[in-house]
């Protein structure tokens, strides 16, 4: 079974940095699309960025020009560079992987809090 592991979440002051990395724990199907979602206390979890195969890019609104997705393809990883932070950035932050058959893999949640 493939796992998805996270790491690099913490506390941080506003203004500062964070990246967050995902792993899958073993090779799995041609990833199509790899993402970040975040879950803050009693809101939807909701899309923060993504990035296809084709490097097409996404990003919500809130982050735009703040954070950065990026992957590795050999290393079947996605990243998420998020700066200039502010406490409303403060979420349990979730890595998905959708492979081309459809499938898709959650991570387990890293939390990311934001001090004002």
């Amino acid at each position: 079974q493939v796992q998805l592991v996270e790491s690099g979440g913490g506390l941080v002051q506003a203004g500062g940095s964070l990246r967050l990395s995902c792993a899958a724990s073993r090779r799995v199907f041609s990833i199509d699309v790899m993402g970040w979602y975040r879950q803050a206390p009693g809101k939807q979890r909701e899309l923060v960025a993504s990035i296809t195969s084709g490097s097409k890019i996404y990003y919500a609104d809130s982050v735009k020009g703040r954070f950065t997705v990026s992957r590795d393809n050999a290393k079947i990883t996605v990243y998420l560079q998020m700066n200039s932070l502010k406490p409303e950035d403060t979420a349990v932050y979730y890595c998905r992987f959708v492979d081309d058959t459809g499938h898709d893999y959650w991570g387990q949640g890293t939390q990311v809090t934001v001090s004002s």
